[in-house]
Order: structure tokens, then C-alpha cells, then sequence
């Protein structure tokens, strides 16, 4: 890892990095960016933007290497071994953040070009860049007294600690809590191909003989809308729901007293304060007014459909009853059988014939497999992706099944970050956590799986596409709750018709999906938007009440916490538990996304309306999709998102086709 790898696009030579590696690689790359910034910040030289600004964005290029590595991999496929070098990585890592960041003399450079910076003759790309850079170091503490300085740098190495166990401790009670079943009889209702899975599974894991259901990050399970077995239900979701609170409750209290606390320190009211002011929302009273608007009618959907179901129970909807009965009632009313449906969604045609070629079909870009090309895992696919005149753009590397080793959910990572200035094409992969087939089986997905599949592929294409200058701006480095627009806008391909009719055939015939069927799916997709948004938004605020605390505000014990944060929002639905608990919320304890659920919500406002955009513009047209490309994908951060959002879309977004997607416009 010392060296730029020689292999395609800089692509990490895999076969050759040890675990061993990475402590030794990263006491010498911060050792080197440190020297860096230390030569940047006493150059006898008057600062210049070239000098200061552009140095540092050549500076740190070891660091960035290791961590790319490094990150995907604690993610993906943690070992005992970075399992237990973690925390000091993370440890290193926040300290490292610290001194760069609150170097007076970087500082001092930056204050004065920015000061400044209308009498640059700057281009408008390299002007963001010095305005981001002055308000990241303010943001970071650069003003602060030293007694301030030093207190900062202990918070944030308490945070980076306890995150890094949340996540570890996560990582152990999903495979500890897994649900193990000792009768296949108690998996009826799940298709043979599943079965099958979870006894693979089961040998995997250790236990064989036996089927375990292996949990997903989030509280409803998948196989709660298939098995018969009530029992099995109740014990599969409540595993989901009470795993890691004696770990990871205390823990959460204790990562969000920090942050308030350093939020005050920096001069905000709460965290939630001082992470919306450098996102698009602008302020925790924008956030709070969107969500105050939606969570009433969409209980009152909920409620609704709680009755709908009630009605063809026979009775009370218990919450481990909700996606069971939801199922029927989907297949009553659209005849629409989830299980069945699988059998036209396997993962190589639903990759190949709709995501790929939705891409091909929008901007001219073709995809090839590079077997030759090493993965980080015997699973791992690589790709080269070529534009439409034939050069190529970057690789693209896909990990598709759940295993022990990976966190929950799916995500993608940069493994290589685009840049003009230092000649660099993308390398991105994006993570899924799909149920492995049995060995010589295809992989059958659901419906929300396909979606998925489409959405992460839409964040890689963020990344692939991005043709910026400087590497802080590169592909997804744009405010997070601007991050998940592109990739949500992506999913609006996976239910339109031409893609649809080309992956959906049957795995073993090869007949395509019938055609009233499909009609059906497509009418379905907003079967149950009522349990849904309230799913979500409970999540959504879980996250608001721990990250608007004040600074010295005692939560107490996170379960009687959470209680009272859900009974205040008017969301403490025993039927429909959060998206997320607590305890298991990675999101915000163990990634980037504190105080920034509500940007999924947030996102799907701007998401709606282009896909508006793009159905009155022809839908699938390659003018349509150049257009988003050039003039929002390509971008990345290097001009304001809402500036980019209203040249695509020719004014700023309007609220009306979210309340009407999701059932909210009464």
C-alpha cells in the first residue's frame, strides 16, 4: 500500500494486502500527511491558493490509499484480526483529523485567502473549494481557544472509541442473536430456495443439521411476510429487536451526550443544530417542519391499513403479524405473490438486463465483467465500465451476499476517488447483504432487493460519473442529505416498463414475467406506504431526539429514552416498530448519518419531482439522462446541489409529487 498500485485504475492489489498491513501502513501514512501539512503551513512563501489549497488536496495521497482499503474492508469483511486493531485505527485516526484541522498555522493561510478570495481571479470550482476548506476548519474548531482545542480533541476521541464499539458490538449480537431452528417444518412458508439458504447458513455458522435466519440491520426481517409459523415470527422479530441493548444502549446515550457537549463547545444549541447548518435543510426547524407535516396523515395511512388487516386476520395485528398479513392482503388485492414473483428476479438477469442496461440505455455506458481483476473476497465481481465512446471511465466492483463477516445493509464505498488534478479514475463497489443461494442455485430476490440493487448502483454511478478538478469534491461528496437523491432517483428504472420486460424472466424457462403480472407489481409498489412512512419516520425521529439534546441533558436509560422520544412524536405504534432501534442503529452510532436519517425523507422531495422530470421529458432518453449526468452526476460538491438540482429541473423543488407518491396528499 506504499505504492500507487499498478494494476487498472489504481485498483487495491487485494491478493497481495495482509491485515498485518494496515497499522504499520497507517502510522506511516499520517506520519507522511502530517509532514505535509506541517510544510504547507510554514512555508515562508505568502500564501497563495496554489500553494496552500491545491497542496493540500495533493497531500495525504498514502493516507487516502490505506483508508480506502481499510474502511471497506472493517465494513465488509472484518476479521478477528481488524476486529481488534479497529479501535486503535479509529483512535489514530480522530486524532490525526484533529491535528490537521487545528493546525493555527493552516488555519491562519486559509483565513487569509479567504479573506480574500474575490480578488483571486479565481474559477468558480476553486472558489467553492477555498470556501468549503474555511468553513470545514471552522467547523472543526480552528477558532477555538486552546483550552478548547484540547477538550475538542478528547470528545472526539471518545466518540471515535464508542462508535467503534457500537458497531463491533452490533457485528457480534447479529450473528449471536441469529434465529437457529431445529424443524424445517417451523420455515413453511418460505420458498424452497430459501430453505435451503438458511441451511447453508446454518452449516456455515456452525450448526449443522440446522437452519438459521441470519438478522439484516433493520427490526422487520424479510422472512416475517413468508413463514406460517406465528411462534417462529414472534422470535425472529423480537431477536431483531432487542439484540445488543445491554451493549449498545448505554452506548448510544453515551455517543450523543458527547456530541452535544461538542456541539456547545463549537457553538450550537445541539448536535442535530450543528449538523444541518452545513447541509441543504439549512436548520433544524426546516427538518422539523418537514417531518411534523408528514407523520399525521401518514399514521392515519397506517391506522387504515391496520384495520385492512385486522379485517382479513380475523383479528388484532400484532407487530411480528404486520408483513405476513400485508403479503396476503398484497396478493389479495393486486394478486401479486412475492414468493412466486422471486423466481423472475434472479440476481445476474435483474444486474445484466436491468440495471446495467437502464445505464446503457440513460447515458451510453456499457459494463464488462473483468474476472481477472482480484476482489477483496472470492464473492467480490469486478467490472469495467466504459463510456459511450468507448473509453474508459473506472471499475466497479459488486458484493452481493450477506455473510458473518459483513455489517448489515447496503452501501457504497469509494476505493479510488476520481480527480483531474491528480489523474485518478473511480473505483467504486457497492455492498448488498442478499441471502446466499445454495451452491449451483441462482440467487432469487424480492422485489425490495431488485429496488435495492438499482438504488445502490445509483450512488455508484455518482461515483463513476463524477469529472471533477479536486478530489474533495469528488462523486458523493456532497451534503449528506443531498447524497441519496441520485441513487434514489435510479430506483425509478426498476419498476419502468421497457426494464421491467427485460429482466423479469422466469430463471429456469427464461418466459418473461406475464404482462398483466407486471402491471400488477408496478400497481402494488405503493401497496402499504402508510406502514412504511411510519417505519421510517419513527427511525427518522428516534434519531432527532437523541441528537437534539442539549448540551448536559441526561437521557437516561436509551429504552425508557426511545419510548418517550416515539409516545412525544406521535409515533409509539406498538404494531409498527422503527426502521431502526436504538441498539442497532449504525446509521447514526457507527457511521456518518447522525442527525441525518431525515435525509432519505428529505432527498425523495427532490427525488419525486425529477422523476417527474424525467417521465414528462421522454423517460428513457439519452437526452434526459446527459443532461442529469453533466449537469448534477458529473458535479459532485463543486457547485452548490440545489443550484444543480433547479438547472435540471428549471426551478427549485416543490413538496406535491412526495405527498402524492406515498399516499399523503389528502
Amino acid at each position: 500500500m506504499l505504492s500507487p498500485s499498478t494494476l487498472p485504475y489504481e485498483l487495491p492489489p487485494f491478493a497481495e494486502i495482509r491485515d498485518v498491513h494496515y497499522l504499520p501502513a497507517f502510522e506511516r501514512a499520517i506520519a507522511e500527511h502530517l509532514a505535509e501539512v506541517e510544510a504547507i503551513a510554514t512555508d515562508p512563501e505568502p500564501a497563495t491558493f496554489d500553494n496552500t489549497l491545491v497542496a493540500l488536496e495533493r497531500s495525504g495521497d498514502l493516507l487516502g490509499r490505506v483508508r480506502a482499503v481499510f474502511d471497506n474492508q472493517a465494513s465488509s469483511h472484518v476479521t478477528p484480526a481488524l476486529r481488534e486493531i479497529e479501535p486503535r485505527v479509529r483512535a489514530l485516526l480522530a486524532a490525526h483529523s484533529d491535528a490537521v484541522h487545528l493546525n493555527a498555522g493552516l488555519f491562519a493561510r486559509i483565513s487569509g485567502l479567504h479573506a480574500a478570495r474575490h480578488t483571486l481571479g479565481l474559477d468558480p470550482e476553486s472558489l467553492r473549494l477555498l470556501e468549503r476548506y474555511h468553513t470545514a476548519y471552522r467547523r472543526a474548531g480552528a477558532e477555538l481557544s486552546a483550552e478548547g482545542q484540547r477538550r475538542l480533541r478528547e470528545l472526539n476521541a471518545e466518540i471515535a472509541a464508542a462508535s467503534t464499539a457500537f458497531g463491533q458490538h452490533l457485528l457480534a449480537a447479529n450473528a449471536a442473536d441469529a434465529l437457529v431452528l431445529d424443524d424445517p417444518a417451523q420455515l413453511a412458508g418460505l420458498s424452497p430456495d430459501a430453505v435451503a439458504a438458511a441451511a447453508a447458513n446454518g452449516r456455515e455458522l456452525g450448526h449443522e443439521g440446522r437452519w438459521v435466519i441470519s438478522l439484516k440491520n433493520f427490526s422487520n426481517q424479510f422472512e416475517l411476510a413468508a413463514l406460517d409459523d406465528r411462534e417462529v415470527r414472534r422470535r425472529l422479530l423480537d431477536a431483531s429487536l432487542n439484540r445488543a441493548q445491554d451493549t449498545n444502549g448505554p452506548l448510544a446515550a453515551t455517543i450523543a451526550t458527547l456530541r452535544a457537549e461538542r456541539a456547545a463547545l463549537l457553538g450550537y444549541s445541539s448536535h442535530a443544530a450543528y449538523t444541518v447548518a452545513d447541509r441543504t435543510a439549512g436548520s433544524t426547524e426546516a427538518v422539523t417542519d418537514l417531518l411534523a407535516r408528514l407523520v399525521p396523515p401518514a399514521v392515519a395511512n397506517a391506522e387504515r391499513e391496520a384495520e385492512e388487516l385486522a379485517e382479513l386476520a380475523g383479528g388484532p395485528v400484532e407487530a411480528w403479524d404486520w408483513a405476513y398479513w400485508s403479503d396476503r392482503l398484497r396478493k389479495r388485492r393486486y394478486d401479486v405473490d412475492e414468493a412466486r414473483l422471486r423466481a423472475y428476479f434472479a440476481l445476474d438477469t435483474v444486474l445484466r438486463d436491468g440495471v446495467f442496461h437502464a445505464a446503457h440505455e440513460l447515458y451510453g455506458i456499457t459494463v464488462t465483467e473483468r474476472p481477472d481483476l482480484p476482489g477483496y473476497h472470492p464473492d467480490v465481481r469486478v467490472y469495467e465500465v466504459f463510456d459511450a465512446d468507448g473509453t474508459g471511465l473506472g471499475l466497479f466492483l459488486c458484493d452481493f451476499f450477506a455473510r458473518e463477516s459483513k455489517r448489515g445493509g447496503a452501501w457504497m464505498n469509494s476505493l479510488v476517488e476520481q480527480s483531474t488534478l491528480l489523474g485518478r479514475r473511480p473505483v467504486v463497489v457497492n455492498n448488498h447483504n442478499i441471502p446466499k443461494p445454495a451452491p449451483g442455485a441462482p440467487a432469487l430476490l424480492t422485489f425490495s432487493q431488485v429496488d435495492t440493487l438499482f438504488h445502490e448502483f445509483g450512488h455508484a454511478l455518482h461515483g463513476l460519473f463524477s469529472a471533477v478538478r479536486y478530489p474533495y469534491f469528488a462523486g458523493t461528496r456532497v451534503p449528506s442529505d443531498f447524497v441519496e437523491y441520485p441513487s434514489q432517483v435510479n430506483e425509478m428504472w426498476a419498476l419502468w416498463p421497457e426494464i421491467l420486460d427485460r429482466y423479469a424472466v422466469h430463471h429456469e424457462t427464461g418466459a418473461p414475467m406475464p404482462a398483466d403480472t407486471a402491471a400488477r407489481v408496478r400497481e402494488a409498489a405503493l401497496f402499504g406506504q402508510g406502514f412504511a412512512t411510519v417505519e421510517y419516520l419513527a427511525a427518522t425521529l428516534l434519531d432527532w431526539a437523541w441528537h437534539t439534546l442539549p448540551a448536559g441533558a441526561d437521557p437516561g436509560d436509551a429504552i425508557t429514552f426511545e419510548a418517550k422520544a416515539l409516545h412525544d412524536a406521535g409515533l409509539a405504534l406498538p404494531a409498527i416498530p422503527p426502521r431502526y432501534r436504538t441498539s442497532y442503529f449504525t446509521h447514526i452510532f457507527a457511521n456518518q448519518y447522525s442527525a441525518g436519517y431525515y435525509s432519505y425523507i428529505w432527498s425523495e422531495v427532490l427525488d419525486a419531482d425529477t422523476v417527474d422530470w424525467f417521465t414528462a421529458n421522454g423517460g428513457l432518453s439519452r437526452a434526459s439522462g446527459d443532461t442529469f449526468r453533466r449537469e448534477l452526476l458529473s458535479r459532485g460538491g463543486s457547485i452548490d446541489p440545489l443550484q444543480a438540482f433547479a438547472t435540471v429541473r428549471g426551478r427549485p423543488a416543490r413538496m406535491q409529487p412526495l405527498l402524492a407518491r406515498r399516499g399523503l396528499a389528502g
